[in-house]
């Protein structure tokens, strides 16, 4: 997704001896007209048109498909339904593995048991494993190891109570912290934004051959409710930009 925790997850991987050879991306079909933000209950589709950037700060061959399905079976255990996005991951894991002779895949879930669930069964079909270093972890811990780990990923989607379009989107989860800390104790929020409330995108991490540099968005308001206003960074023009070696 270009997100932090798909960002963090792979560092995991490799920090465990893992080799990333290719990337990944169901991005949403042109035919819906809604180029940017997509209601999937099992990926997060803001800032898909940077991820070919992404692709190119890591160096890697990236792999995109089209997510044809919707959210059909949306029970607690899944069974292959053809008209599901599930199966769009399939055909698109099952590419990559044809191609690259993957053997697992990193999955960047902390906290949704839908996704989990579901990325499980399309890697049992293909036999692959899923490495899912951030299940379960405490997320106030995981959001200051992003920080201190050098991921710099800004904020580019907010859908909660306390977070302000204007005032939080763009800034970097290192200025966010202490926000989403408060936020977190005070209100519930999930810190690292695992019940919807905020989405991020990685502009630098160790595992970047290159950065991204934002040179200008614009700020996209989906809902303009005045509590939990849901608003998205589209972004206009981005680069990138060799790091200091």
């Amino acid at each position: 997704s270009g997100g932090k925790d798909s960002c963090y997850n792979m560092m995991q991987c490799v920090a465990a001896g893992h080799q990333i050879v290719a990337l990944a991306n169901l991005r949403p079909a042109e035919s819906t007209g809604q180029s940017d933000e997509l209601d999937s209950y099992m990926y997060q589709t803001v800032g898909h048109h940077a991820i070919d950037l992404y692709a190119e700060a890591l160096d890697l061959p990236l792999y995109r498909g089209f997510i044809k399905g919707s959210s059909v079976n949306t029970g607690r255990v899944y069974t292959p339904c053809q008209e599901d996005e599930v199966e769009d991951l399939y055909h698109l894991l099952k590419l990559v593995q044809d191609k690259e002779g993957v053997e697992g895949v990193s999955v960047g879930a902390i906290l949704s048991d839908y996704q989990r669930v579901r990325v499980e069964d399309v890697c049992r079909r293909l036999n692959l494993q899923p490495l899912a270093y951030l299940w379960r972890q405490n997320q106030e811990i995981l959001l200051k190891e992003m920080i201190s780990s050098n991921i710099q990923a800004i904020i580019i989607k907010v859908a909660a109570f306390g977070l302000d379009p204007d005032k939080h989107l763009g800034k970097t989860l290192d200025e966010m912290e202490p926000y989403l800390l408060k936020l977190s104790e005070k209100y519930g929020v999930h810190a690292c934004g695992e019940g919807g409330e905020y989405e991020t995108f990685t502009l630098d991490c160790p595992l970047f051959k290159k950065r991204i540099v934002v040179d200008s968005a614009k700020v996209v308001v989906h809902s303009a409710d005045a509590f939990a206003p849901v608003a998205y960074l589209h972004f206009l023009k981005l680069h990138l930009e060799n790091k200091a070696s």
